[in-house]
């Protein structure tokens, strides 16, 4: 089915491989992962991460096949964005079918299996006590950073934390991290809607990041893993120079206040 001219929202497709069967759903933006994403799939399989949320996957317009045969993989959902955007826009497009379905919130995970999807299960308990925002770490107690490149990690830890927990007014320590949950109160809220065009990058993970604690909404940190590859070519979107310069223009603006309504 397509979803087309709907405020705030790219163009999309959405195939359903089954109806609504749990109380969140969890999200989880590609674009050309290859085996990554099946990998990370299959894991999930493995600690019936299907059984305890729905699998939406919000693609970008994959070209290299990583899409096909992923109803196999247990995925409840696939969404392919067809309007402009990058993760924001996929994000996007994922909030506003989950809050159409009725989920109560949503957990977000990158494709490119370099998280602990398994850790799922605390996303949901974090839910279920009352949290509305959830954010995933590797730099705290029982969380585990592998192979983290050098310059990634002075990035987060020296630039990218600091600015968010000072713009949030809530220390944060792994604000890079796309792995989190946000409840249906917090995404509903008036004074966040998410749901708009200016969110087309990176943008609306920098501003999901700080505002539910702005807005005195309950929010913690879990522990996770994030591991990277220990050679060959790092799994990322963002590009040294200009990706990283275009975050440092989001996190100041977002410092600014200048995604908030």
């Amino acid at each position: 089915m397509k979803y087309v001219n709907i405020a705030g929202v790219p163009d999309f497709d959405c195939s359903e491989f089954a109806e609504r069967k749990t109380k969140y759903c969890l999200l989880i933006p590609i674009i050309n992962e290859g085996e990554l994403i099946s990998a990370e799939l299959k894991t999930a399989q493995q600690h019936n991460v299907d059984k305890l949320c729905d699998i939406v996957i919000c693609d970008g317009g994959s070209t290299d096949g990583c899409t096909d045969n992923l109803a196999e993989l247990g995925i409840n959902t696939l969404l392919t964005k067809l309007g402009a955007g990058r993760q924001g826009a996929q994000l996007r497009m994922g909030i506003w079918f989950a809050l159409e379905r009725g989920y109560d919130g949503v957990i977000t995970i990158d494709g490119n299996n370099k998280d602990s999807i398994e850790d799922v299960p605390r996303f949901i308990q974090k839910l279920d006590e009352g949290y509305d925002f959830v954010q995933g770490s590797r730099f705290i107690k029982g969380g585990k950073a592998i192979n983290t490149p050098f310059i990634r990690y002075l990035s987060v830890r020296l630039i990218h934390a600091p600015v968010i927990s000072l713009t949030a007014k809530e220390k944060f320590t792994d604000t890079t991290n796309a792995y989190r949950a946000y409840s249906r109160k917090y995404l509903m809220h008036p004074e966040v809607q998410p749901l708009r065009d200016v969110f087309v990058t990176y943008e609306l993970l920098a501003y999901l990041s700080v505002r539910a604690s702005q807005l005195g909404l309950n929010v913690c940190e879990i522990p996770v893993t994030r591991a990277y590859p220990p050679k060959g070519k790092i799994p990322t979107k963002i590009s040294f120079f200009r990706g990283n310069g275009d975050i440092l223009k989001i996190l100041l603006k977002n410092l600014g206040g200048g995604y908030n309504i």
